[in-house]
């Protein structure tokens, strides 16, 4: 089923050309194989080439609201976000890049949107995104979390940075966490990677790395970083159930929260406890059995998650 002739429709009750489409960009496709696009409609963007559409008046017609990405992103599930965050990005993209840089000419998407040309020259543009590493630190019983200043009050996150040009995944990790709170390390162990449209569509690279012997004393950035602390794990399982779908800690009593579950970022943490629950529990299997110490043991047993 198409709904381009209600798109049509909504598009010329305010006055705009129904050729406004054809800006749109494919972004995924259901299982039914039906195509899914995306289309900037510029509420009150003062970037964008078109009238800028008034906001109020677009919802009550569309019999909704529009609310910015960033505040419920967490709270989408995966299929969805995918979805959104690669809207985000690739319409972003084409915002910027209106432009031939080479003749200064206007350049033209293609149908899905997934390259624009220069016809003038033919110069072919394709989106692009930024390698970041975001890398959680760990001395064994502990873990390495940092904040930012622009983080909301409380929020601590694994250490993230831009890969410099002419620089491997290991060494971006490598400088950045020596740039950051002045460690070494090593034995590095790659998790997993995620798309993250934020500010300028980046992908994130998560990794676990453990500091070398003796390197546990933090040399704090305070260019980059507000704050930086070693976490041990049941510190670190208690904030695990406090968290939210939000980057707003659910208990602001607590003394810190951790990211959101759709945050990669939170998949290193949940991953590296899972590590030190195992870690703990083949310790435990290896002891010989005795009343004193099977007591002791109980009463310093952690929280499953």
């Amino acid at each position: 089923m198409s709904l381009r002739p209600e798109l049509e429709g909504v598009l010329a009750k305010f006055g705009q050309d129904a050729q406004r489409i054809e800006e749109s960009v494919l972004i995924g496709c259901s299982d039914q194989r039906e195509a899914w696009f995306a289309l900037d409609l510029g509420l009150k963007s003062s970037s964008s080439k078109h009238v800028s559409l008034p906001q109020s008046e677009m919802e009550a017609e569309l019999k909704g609201s529009f609310i910015k990405l960033r505040k419920v992103l967490f709270q989408l599930n995966p299929t969805d976000s995918s979805l959104l965050f690669t809207a985000q990005a690739l319409l972003h993209w084409h915002d910027g890049h209106q432009f031939c840089s080479r003749s200064g000419q206007p350049t033209k998407k293609n149908l899905a949107g997934s390259w624009r040309v220069c016809p003038s020259n033919k110069i072919i543009y394709y989106p692009q995104m930024a390698p970041v590493v975001i890398t959680l630190v760990s001395d064994g019983p502990r873990c390495l979390l940092a904040r930012q200043s622009s983080f909301p009050k409380g929020f601590y996150s694994a250490l993230a940075g831009f890969c410099d040009i002419g620089e491997s995944v290991e060494e971006a990790i490598h400088r950045e966490v020596a740039e950051e709170v002045g460690l070494e390390v090593e034995r590095l162990e790659y998790s997993a990677s995620q798309h993250w449209p934020f500010p300028n569509s980046s992908l994130m690279i998560a990794c676990h790395a453990t500091a070398k012997p003796g390197q546990t004393e933090i040399q704090l950035n305070l260019r980059e970083l507000e704050a930086a602390a070693w976490f041990s794990c049941d510190e670190v399982v208690s904030a695990l159930k406090r968290t939210g779908t939000s980057m707003q800690p659910k208990d602001e009593t607590f003394p810190f929260s951790l990211p959101p579950k759709l945050a990669i970022a939170h998949q290193l943490i949940k991953e590296w406890v899972e590590k030190q629950t195992c870690s703990s529990l083949s310790a435990q299997s290896r002891i010989k059995p005795s009343r004193s110490l099977l007591g002791g043991a109980a009463g310093h047993a952690r929280d499953p998650l």
